[in-house]
């Protein structure tokens, strides 16, 4: 049974810490460690928030500046950070109109409304944003292990299918106005992050891959456990699902975390976007439901769910079919604007681009009852959101603006027990005193 809302914000705002005040990660404890988390990059590396387009500073540097904070402090170089994970839409734009597959398939496609000619998008996405994205994940490749997953807007195609049409009608601003947002096709992005791409070929902690590396899986050691990562595609399907339970089947008893892009929105509600609905389209597909209902409730290993593409952030805890927990938190700043508006950019025309924040999951494996310090740090600010005193003043009224500052920042900076981890994973290699 899902935590009620009321009862979650509580829980999380009195667990809320304040005393975050390190930029860098601490050094590495046989019992302690931390996961990445790299929330939507699109606008960082979108081409026209570059000095070529007159941008007032290239933005892809802010997404350069996270990754080089993380292999700085990975525990290869002295640091604690083990593992990362990008949860999708690492670039920004489509390169084609339809996929083949989609129009082998009798789709028929209409151009999403812009004022851009789509040459030079294609031109702008493989030319700046996919560069620009493979530069920056090359900053940890060889650091530590990591994982990157699609996001709607790293597919070939996206388009508005013509069986759900724009409403016209609908008032300025309205979702309902781009129709039925619907993607395909992955070439562009199995050629940067694939199985076979230099990142991933033959690394060892690269253990399994599906659909040319759409799907993959990586294993990772820390704090006396050996850990199964899964990073799925967007609205995976079916058989995405069917091979990621394979791979847990082949790696019995361990604990096991997914990566996908669309999972929670901001409510901690699993439903799908209202634009970018795939299944309602294509019904190969799946939503946050079918990919918990299908995968993460039947399989006991899975106990944590991170995800991205809802503006915002939210934590929920919900039990799979055998009882065990499974945590489940969103991560997604990519709408904070205020460092283009420290650049100068008037309030109405400064675009998101994320200022640079990510997630720091700190696992604390020792004594009977681990736990996950779960903070919010960013490399342009270099300052945690519990250390910076705007914080919700900055960013609250765009994406919770109904919650009290306290709230607000609880969502950013809390703690999960994780309550059960000992009887489901046992007590590790330290012996839970590490």
């Amino acid at each position: 049974m899902s935590m009620t809302r009321k009862t979650l914000l509580s829980a999380i705002a009195a667990l809320c810490l304040t005393g975050a005040s390190s930029a860098q990660a601490q050094q590495a404890s046989p019992a302690r460690f931390t996961i990445a988390v790299i929330p939507d990059t699109q606008n960082y590396v979108d081409f026209t928030h570059q000095k070529a387009e007159g941008f007032p500073f290239d933005a892809r540097e802010m997404m350069i500046e996270q990754f080089r904070f993380i292999a700085d402090n990975a525990v290869s170089r002295g640091g604690d950070i083990v593992f990362a994970t990008g949860v999708g839409d690492v670039w920004q734009h489509p390169t084609i109109a339809i996929d083949p597959s989609h129009e082998a398939r009798g789709f028929r496609a209409r151009p999403l409304p812009s004022g851009m000619n789509p040459d030079r998008w294609t031109r702008g996405v493989r030319e700046v944003e996919i560069p620009a994205s493979v530069d920056a994940y090359r900053l940890i490749d060889g650091a530590l292990p990591f994982s990157v997953v699609s996001g709607n807007h790293d597919y070939d195609a996206q388009w508005w299918e013509e069986s759900w049409p724009r409403d016209l009608t609908a008032p300025e601003g309205d979702l309902r106005r781009l129709g039925m947002i619907h993607v395909g096709g992955l070439v562009e992005w199995t050629r940067a992050f694939g199985a076979e791409s230099s990142f991933f070929r033959d690394r060892p902690w690269y253990v399994a891959s599906h659909d040319g590396g759409a799907d993959s899986a990586q294993i990772f050691e820390a704090g006396g456990y050996r850990f199964l990562h899964i990073g799925l595609q967007f609205a995976p399907s079916d058989a995405s699902l069917k091979w990621a339970e394979t791979v847990i089947h082949a790696h019995p008893g361990l604990p096991t975390l997914i990566s996908t892009h669309d999972f929670l929105n901001k409510d901690g509600e699993r439903l799908p976007h209202p634009v970018v609905n795939q299944t309602v389209v294509d019904p190969f597909d799946n939503d946050a439901e079918g990919v918990w209902s299908k995968l993460v409730s039947r399989n006991p290993q899975i106990f944590m769910v991170l995800s991205g593409h809802h503006n915002g952030q939210s934590f929920r805890m919900d039990r799979n079919r055998s009882g065990g927990a499974v945590y489940q938190i969103l991560s997604d700043y990519q709408d904070r604007n205020q460092a283009a508006l420290d650049a100068g950019m008037a309030a109405d025309k400064a675009p998101g681009l994320g200022d640079g924040w990510l997630r720091l999951m700190t696992f604390d494996m020792a004594g009977e009852t681990p736990s996950v310090r779960v903070r919010t740090y960013s490399t342009h600010f270099r300052v945690y959101a519990s250390d910076q005193p705007d914080y919700a003043r900055r960013y609250k009224p765009n994406e919770q603006p109904q919650m009290t500052d306290e709230d607000f920042l609880a969502r950013d900076e809390f703690v999960i027990r994780l309550d059960d981890f000992r009887a489901r994973f046992g007590a590790g290699a330290g012996g839970g005193r590490n």
